[in-house]
């Protein structure tokens, strides 16, 4: 027994100058092997539960990462907090003068919407074709209802990054026609009714607006007056000519290509134009797009405020330091002054019923 408990002794000894083992690291050890195997198996198991929940809350303050095919980090969202959830229990406090902006105008648009739905007696209900402009992520839940003429190219080229798990990575890069090709994104319309439900209830849903008068005349410059948009020159510009204009040439009836920004206006006051087919994308009321007073969206952007805007969104979706919106250095946008300019021969009439 002396030979032993000096052997013992000894091993203890060595094991210290090691650096393995304490003494009561030691002791616990054989109070575990003393156990029976069903105590044991007990103990390992409330261990490997109290890791795993360590685990997961670490995931809920941290996004996890992930590394696309071209080595680029991006914020995947699994296991992390959604925009929704974070737009609503924010963990970071410096956007708070950002979420007042918002609340107001989501107060803005729900009383309007209220005093809309105190004059019409007709209660409507949305279709599969109202829900086609509103894209869908759903890596990051989130719906973006696009309206052209505020800064759509751009929220599409963005949307299919986040969208395209690592097939792009910087929206830039991505042409402008391409990012308007339908099958690159999916919209709401494309799920069922318990799917459009469920997505409309728990994704963030945002869009923006442009001052209504200055998206139109970017619509007709965009539109009537570059020499490369022949298809809207013979599908709208000749039905325009033929109509607002009086002993127009045949070459203008044949080829709509020079039509005044005063004709494009007499064309979308008149009753008869809506009736005979609904208006372009491009000149559509942004209500008639998104549907506000339907679909209730938590932000509201403004094209007069995008990159901050943006910036916000991007931050709730927890992707900001790897995706930069893309700044607008055109200097052929249109402006305010510009508008002005354009709307100095439309009459008042004409500006109440626009």
């Amino acid at each position: 027994e002396g030979e032993r408990e000096g052997e013992g002794e000894r091993k203890a000894t060595e094991s210290s100058k090691a650096g393995s083992h304490s003494p009561a690291m030691k002791q616990w050890f054989l109070d575990i092997m003393r156990m029976s195997r069903k105590c044991r198996m007990v103990l390992v198991t409330c261990l490997g539960s109290f890791v795993l929940v360590i685990f997961y809350f670490q995931s809920m303050l941290h996004p996890v990462m992930r590394r696309t095919p071209f080595g680029v980090d991006i914020c995947c969202r699994k296991g992390s907090r959604t925009p929704l959830q974070e737009l609503q229990n924010p963990t970071q406090y410096q956007f708070s003068s950002t979420e007042l902006t918002h609340q107001i105008r989501r107060n803005r648009i729900a009383q309007t919407c209220q005093a809309n739905n105190a004059r019409s007696r007709k209660r409507r209900v949305l279709t599969s074709d109202d829900l086609k402009h509103l894209v869908v992520d759903e890596d990051h839940e989130m719906i973006y209802c696009y309206v052209p003429k505020v800064a759509c190219t751009n929220w599409k080229r963005v949307m299919m990054v986040l969208t395209g798990r690592g097939k792009y990575t910087d929206p830039m890069e991505i042409p402008a026609n391409e990012a308007h090709v339908s099958s690159n994104l999916k919209t709401l319309n494309q799920y069922s009714i318990p799917e459009i439900n469920h997505r409309l209830k728990n994704y963030l849903k945002f869009m923006f607006v442009r001052e209504p008068f200055e998206r139109l005349v970017s619509a007709y410059r965009n539109k009537f007056t570059r020499r490369y948009n022949t298809s809207f020159h013979k599908r709208y510009g000749t039905k325009i000519v033929r109509r607002q204009r009086k002993n127009a040439t045949q070459a203008a009836l044949l080829n709509g290509d020079d039509v005044k920004f005063k004709e494009f206006v007499g064309y979308l006051v008149d009753p008869h134009t809506q009736k005979e087919e609904p208006f372009n994308e491009h000149w559509e009321t942004v209500s008639s797009l998104c549907h506000p007073c339907h679909i209730h969206y938590n932000l509201i952007g403004k094209y007069e405020t995008l990159q901050e805007d943006a910036n916000y969104i991007l931050h709730l979706a927890g992707v900001r330091d790897y995706i930069k919106f893309p700044t607008y250095a055109k200097s052929t946008r249109t402006t305010d002054e510009m508008t002005a300019q354009f709307f100095q021969n439309i009459s008042a009439a004409f500006q109440t019923k626009l």
